[in-house]
């Protein structure tokens, strides 16, 4: 990352914060602006600042920028033909099962072969809210996360599917393996987010000022008794009230289960993962409310194949299914990703 910083003119005097760095020629837009805010990326007079902060003449504003981003005025993303597994589609928006390893947007170290691109190239007409980088985005899921996404085709819908999120009233739940035993049925965490201070691309929980609520729920669905070089495992939906980066993986940490096969925050031994080269972590159901047409629509995405194998591997350790764990896989039964 590169540190740009400017002081506060006279002139600026009283203007937000998300305003000032729009004038920016680093930061594009005001958009542009308010996510590198958000991050956390943006300090005045060393302190972390809102982006509602009101500048004053002589404030020092240091803003923490990506290297290399080709996010100017003129910046087009490029179409990409990237197989897209569609399973709902209609003029304002597509729900998607995305795999494992695609990233969701152009970002540092990813300025190609991502979801954006295969969007741009599989639609004519997508939002163009997030900027010219991110066409059609509504919401993330990590690179190593699978599973069902939002796409938006209008500006209208992206930022009614947006304002939905935020407002908790889309239903995004996960099915989720984690080390150990849990011994409770259901379990609440709330815990505030930040970046961890020690590395800007990791999330901790935090009591700092500029950290963010976040909410996790979790309900036990299957416990694997211990082998020779692990501590057992359960498997558990999670769902989220609110959308941090790597939410689940933290929270789930956090509470002493990390999930398998998490690089970052698993801290386990390599065989305790059994051979699983990504997190265990899949967007298996989504409900929401058509921002356009009313409808109440939900789908479900069963396991893709590498985490179903990993499940099929521990059977013989199985403890039993909870009478959730019953009810979710009669409800994703074969594995198809269908509307209800």
């Amino acid at each position: 990352m590169s540190v740009v910083q400017r002081t506060v003119e006279e002139q600026q005097a009283g203007q937000r914060l998300d305003s000032v760095l729009a004038t920016w020629p680093e930061l594009v837009s005001r958009s542009a602006a308010t996510r590198l805010i958000e991050a956390g990326q943006v300090t005045v007079g060393d302190q972390v600042a809102t982006k509602n902060y009101r500048v004053a003449p002589g404030d020092l504003i240091c803003a923490a920028l990506e290297a290399h981003a080709p996010f100017g005025p003129d910046f087009t993303l490029t179409p990409e033909p990237i197989p897209i597994d569609i399973r709902y589609e209609d003029d304002d928006l597509i729900v998607l099962s995305k795999p494992a390893g695609l990233v969701v947007h152009p970002a540092q170290g990813n300025w190609t072969g991502t979801l954006a691109n295969a969007l741009a190239w599989h639609f004519d007409e997508l939002g163009q809210m997030q900027g010219a980088e991110r066409p059609g985005i509504v919401h993330r899921l990590d690179k190593d996360t699978s599973g069902l996404m939002l796409a938006a085709k209008r500006d209208e819908a992206q930022i009614a599917l947006q304002d939905a999120i935020r407002q908790r009233t889309v239903d995004r739940r996960y099915l989720c393996l984690v080390h150990g035993w849990i011994n409770q049925d259901t379990g609440l965490i709330d815990a505030p987010l930040a970046r961890d201070g020690r590395d800007p691309y990791k999330r901790a929980i935090s009591d700092h000022p500029s950290a963010k609520s976040a909410v996790t729920t979790f309900t036990v669905l299957e416990r694997f008794e211990a082998g020779r070089f692990d501590d057992g495992y359960t498997l558990v939906e999670c769902k989220l009230f609110t959308g941090r980066t790597h939410q689940i993986r933290v929270h789930m940490a956090y509470i002493g289960h990390p999930v398998v096969g998490d690089p970052v925050y698993g801290r386990r031994a390599v065989r305790a993962n059994r051979g699983l080269q990504r997190q265990f972590l899949h967007s298996y159901s989504l409900a929401f409310t058509h921002p356009v047409t009313g409808a109440a629509l939900a789908f479900t995405d069963a396991l893709p194949a590498d985490l179903q194998s990993l499940i099929d591997e521990l059977k013989p350790l199985s403890a039993g299914r909870t009478a959730e764990g019953e009810r979710i896989r009669e409800k994703i039964g074969d594995g198809s990703s269908v509307p209800h």
